[in-house]
């Protein structure tokens, strides 16, 4: 049973299990995303019918059939518009984004800048292995420089991708990185990223323990940025905290309050004043050419 007790209540995270098997490499990062996300959501006091996850193409995009939830596996790159249009249809969801690295931040990342900046009110997760690993291990945009993959066999040649400085640089209102290897830090992360009001970008570092292997060298470098005072309402601490290279810093960069974007688009499901929208629209002329 997958279970925790905070504050003296035994929160169970059964719930938001389907009960399938998850086939992901024996290894992945995924399973330490997936647990850390079922207990968020216990201990969050959520039902399965209140959650929305949109997940993209990737080997984490299993994760909406591994989660009881609603969930809608989407199309390569997609995650943030439909996350986006759920949220504005029915504001009292909790609506959380999953994407790989290379869905995010390759074809997907001309919609992070917007969701940053409109602050839409869901959370995206980032499961951020550096490497395509659904179609055996090809080079994404935040693989290192210099590592041999099977589309770079002489070495990447290019600089990788700083998401977390994109997503500050962005405006988003609350930042943030995990290590999968660390399910408990992982899921305070994932809590506080939800009960944030606006736009939550949580990168999470997610080993490919078949085609990137990087366990080791992570456990080696990572710290957590609570344990150095680091202050997250600093704008400035944050963004010289995301050029850090020598170690890795995990936890939050940076919160802010700001209205989310529904409070700025209040008139999202109803027509201009004086203008009356018809019930119905008769289409059968059109359909009887397809006949």
């Amino acid at each position: 049973m997958d279970h925790g007790i905070y504050g003296g209540v035994i929160v169970v995270a059964e719930k938001f299990d389907t009960g399938r098997r998850p086939v992901w490499c024996p290894g992945c990062g995924n399973f330490g995303i997936l647990v850390a996300l079922r207990r968020a959501l216990a201990r969050l006091g959520l039902e399965p019918e209140e959650v929305v996850l949109v997940t993209g193409i990737g080997c984490h995009g299993r994760m909406s059939g591994y989660v009881r939830a609603n969930t809608f596996h989407t199309i390569h790159g997609r995650v943030l518009p439909l996350a986006t249009g759920i949220k504005l249809a029915n504001p009292s969801l909790t609506v959380i984004g999953h994407s790989g690295d290379g869905d995010a931040y390759a074809i997907g990342l001309g919609h992070l800048p917007h969701a940053a900046r409109r602050n839409i009110d869901v959370t995206l997760i980032v499961h951020d292995n550096m490497v395509f690993g659904l179609t055996t291990g090809q080079a994404t945009p935040t693989t290192p420089k210099g590592r041999i993959t099977r589309s770079t066999p002489y070495g990447n040649p290019e600089e990788p991708l700083n998401p977390l400085f994109l997503a500050l640089a962005s405006g988003a209102t609350f930042v943030a990185r995990g290590f999968s290897g660390d399910i408990a830090h992982l899921e305070e992360l994932i809590v506080r990223a939800i009960r944030h009001e606006g736009f939550s970008f949580l990168d999470v570092i997610q080993p490919c323990a078949t085609f990137f292997n990087i366990y080791r060298e992570v456990r080696r470098r990572v710290y957590k940025l609570e344990d150095e005072g680091h202050d997250t309402r600093s704008l400035e601490a944050a963004i010289r905290k995301s050029l850090e290279t020598e170690r890795i810093p995990i936890g939050v960069f940076f919160e802010t309050k700001k209205p989310p974007f529904r409070e700025n688009f209040p008139h999202a499901m109803s027509p201009p004043p004086g203008q009356r929208v018809p019930r119905s629209v008769d289409l059968s002329h059109v359909w009887s050419r397809y006949r």
